[in-house]
């Protein structure tokens, strides 16, 4: 098990480059300016009470995005809204699993990543799916801004901006939430869209990569980063540049802007997102935030998180009910 006295101050080790605000602030210029040519046509699954549709929308370099939008079918006022991000080279999932939360009362947005295994297609030169490599891509261009992962975290920011524009959603009350990838993205989304007022993630993956090749933390997704440098910088002469550019991407670096309430679970035995690198994320949020500690537990089903994490999206919604 992990000592977590160890962990408490930790904040990373992959640096963070000197113009990273100015980075991601011309990032958001670039979506400022893109056209969203949002289309939402009713999906073919249907449910009863629930209105289910199929959403589109037009990312930074062109690509068309997928999003599944639900909803209550009979609505009283504006409706809060949870954005739910998924796991590395998968998909939004079935239509299923985000009834819960509609039954609950909430607008639900689940994004399917560029390029991974859904809907939302990828630009660089490719049709389909590209199952992995997605966080080194990028890694050869000159310029930073070419790293696949800039756009996917703007993709999320403007899903976000998206549901906040739509008149059957409170804008003051839309939350993000997600797991090892979706749990990245969750953040890296409030950290770009600073209206998000709370963000519920369990281990989050893309953090501290230096952190985690120096600790042995290569199981899972990491295994690419080792693998980059065994194919292609065997002796690590480009290292320093390799987590520079890399530190544009990292989410313990994009936390120190998220202003939302941080809601995080980590598993200590963790063996693909090494506690570790959680710890870097958490540490670095100078947000409210809250760290639920599961000390057996690896990278798989948190028992009690789902319901904990209802709680928590409702939590403020509840004390308005209540005056």
């Amino acid at each position: 098990m992990v000592n977590t006295s160890e962990l408490e101050n930790y904040t990373g080790t992959t640096p963070m480059p000197e113009d990273f605000n100015e980075y991601w602030d011309r990032a958001l210029r670039e979506l400022k300016e893109t056209d969203r040519a949002v289309l939402m046509t009713e999906a073919d699954f249907q449910c009863l009470n629930v209105k289910c549709y199929d959403l589109y929308y037009t990312g930074v370099g062109g690509a068309r995005v997928y999003a599944k939008f639900l909803r209550p079918e009979k609505t009283e006022g504006k409706l809060p809204a949870i954005l739910l991000f998924h796991g590395y080279s998968d998909s939004s999932g079935d239509w299923f699993d985000k009834l819960s939360f509609v039954q609950a009362g909430y607008a639900v947005f689940a994004m399917d990543c560029r390029g991974q295994g859904g809907k939302s297609e990828d630009v660089g030169g490719v049709k389909g799916t590209t199952l992995n490599g997605h966080f080194i891509r990028g890694l050869e261009e000159e310029n930073p801004d070419k790293l696949l992962f800039r756009n996917i975290y703007l993709d999320a920011a403007e899903l976000a901006q998206i549901a906040m524009d739509m008149d059957i959603v409170d804008e003051t009350k839309v939350y993000v939430s997600g797991g090892s990838q979706g749990g990245a993205l969750a953040l890296a989304c409030a950290a770009l869209e600073p209206k998000i007022k709370k963000a519920a993630v369990l281990y989050p993956f893309l953090s501290d990569f230096q952190g985690a090749l120096e600790t042995g933390g290569t199981r899972g997704a990491y295994v690419e980063l080792k693998e980059y440098f065994h194919r292609f910088d065997p002796r690590h002469e480009h290292e320093a540049l390799i987590f520079n550019k890399l530190g544009y991407i990292d989410i313990k670096n994009l936390a120190v802007r998220i202003k939302a309430e941080v809601l995080m679970f980590t598993g200590l035995a963790d063996e693909s997102c090494p506690a570790l690198t959680q710890y870097a994320v958490y540490n670095n949020l100078n947000c409210k935030k809250r760290h639920v500690i599961y000390p057996e537990f690896g990278h798989e089903f948190l028992r009690g998180a789902a319901d904990i994490t209802l709680q928590f999206f409702m939590e403020g919604i509840k004390e308005e009910a209540s005056r």
